[in-house]
């Protein structure tokens, strides 16, 4: 499995995006993500890290988390607009969650240099990820 890299340089700007209750029903590109892409980022050790803490449907990652969620059912028990805010930054809804924000950079401590101002993933990226997530129904 390749690395997925984000793309997004350091200091470039997120993307204004607005919580309606317990979601971000907007897409942040405007667009719908790549469900492939998606399935590649969730299942990567090295970019979305999902796996660290949740399980899903993957049978061939023996590695996976018990801490959070199991993703199977995830597009059945959330919209996109509610998955889109838990990527983005679970703590909008639970201060007290160990889900980091994937999508926020401020406030946040104890990052390395090489990655602060900068989000874990990418506006496409998060877009890609609800794609997929969406498609565990």
């Amino acid at each position: 499995m390749a690395v997925l890299a984000s793309t997004l340089p350091a200091r470039a700007e997120l993307v204004h995006y607005t919580i309606v209750g317990d979601a971000i029903p907007a897409s942040l590109t405007g667009e719908k993500g790549d469900a492939s892409r998606g399935r590649a980022i969730v299942g990567n050790h090295n970019t979305g890290l999902c796996l660290l803490c949740h399980s899903g449907p993957f049978p061939q990652d023996k590695f996976q988390g018990n801490l959070a969620p199991d993703l199977a059912g995830a597009g059945a028990r959330w919209n996109e607009g509610q998955l889109r805010l838990r990527i983005v930054d679970a703590g909008e809804l639970n201060r007290d969650t160990i889900m980091p924000p994937f999508y926020r950079v401020d406030h946040l401590h104890r990052v390395p240099q090489a990655y602060r101002d900068r989000p874990a993933l990418t506006a496409v990226e998060v877009e890609d990820v609800v794609a997929y997530l969406m498609t565990l129904k």
